[in-house]
């Protein structure tokens, strides 16, 4: 099994969703965790009760990740607490699908892009300043990066343009022993914009017809992943992208 023990690990938007799954791994698996939440407080606050069951420190940061000054203090706190950090997750971020690319307003557009691209940019450019030497930094893409969906303009645009920094980082950091990674999970069910099982269902059958598996993604699927890049398993493994999709050609 592997064990986290004596890590510590930040994950943005981990009140719910992929986040929070990820976030109760590692804490199951010993780090301490530092959680990120922009609005929903008794989220977070729940997630934190839960991981302090688990026997390892917790704390809670409100920060939204469009905001660089936000993403600045989350990482602050997380090293006056904690004293380091040596795994981070950048996984904020917002879906908006069913939007054909003619449709899309310059408001939503900068606020997908705020979010989910300049978020994702800044997270991981703190990561790299402040992640111990041998760290780990997880991005968490979209299977939209791989394969162009039809309503999905923007979200797949913003969700994009971090891969590329992902290999940049793998390589500027790689003399430190830190590893760089993406995770590009499918559609993932019970989370996001499929939180309710009725949402979205015609995009829902689209996606279940892509797929061999007959199935979305669930948040364990994502976690097991996020597991093994943190894991020393993976300690030779830098500036991939692993898709987590059933073998699904959406």
């Amino acid at each position: 099994m592997n064990s986290l023990k004596h890590k510590v690990a930040l994950i943005t938007g981990s009140a719910r969703g992929l986040g929070k799954a990820i976030a109760e791994r590692y804490a199951a698996l010993g780090a301490d965790i530092v959680i990120n939440y922009s609005k929903d407080k008794a989220s977070a606050e729940e997630v934190q009760k839960n991981i302090s069951a688990m026997g390892v420190k917790v704390i809670a940061v409100q920060a939204d990740v469009s905001k660089v000054a936000d993403i600045e203090r989350l990482f602050a706190a997380a090293i006056k607490t904690f004293g380091r950090i040596d795994i981070v997750v950048a996984n904020a971020g917002i879906e908006m699908v069913e939007t054909p690319a003619t449709a899309f307003t310059e408001e939503q557009f900068d606020r997908l892009f705020s979010i989910n691209t300049k978020g994702a940019y800044f997270t991981m450019q703190q990561a790299a300043r402040h992640v111990t030497d041998k760290g780990r930094i997880i991005y968490i893409a979209s299977s939209t990066t791989a394969f162009p969906v039809p309503g999905m303009a923007v979200y797949g645009g913003s969700k994009t343009t971090p891969r590329y920094l992902v290999d940049v980082l793998a390589k500027e950091i790689g003399h430190r022993g830190v590893t760089v990674n993406s995770i590009i999970p499918f559609a993932v069910d019970h989370s996001g914009i499929f939180v309710d099982p009725a949402a979205y269902p015609e995009l829902r059958k689209q996606l279940l017809d892509s797929c061999p598996m007959g199935r979305l993604a669930e948040v364990e699927d994502v976690a097991n992943i996020a597991e093994f890049f943190a894991s020393d398993l993976s300690s030779f493994v830098s500036g991939q992208h692993l898709l987590v999709n059933g073998a699904a050609t959406n």
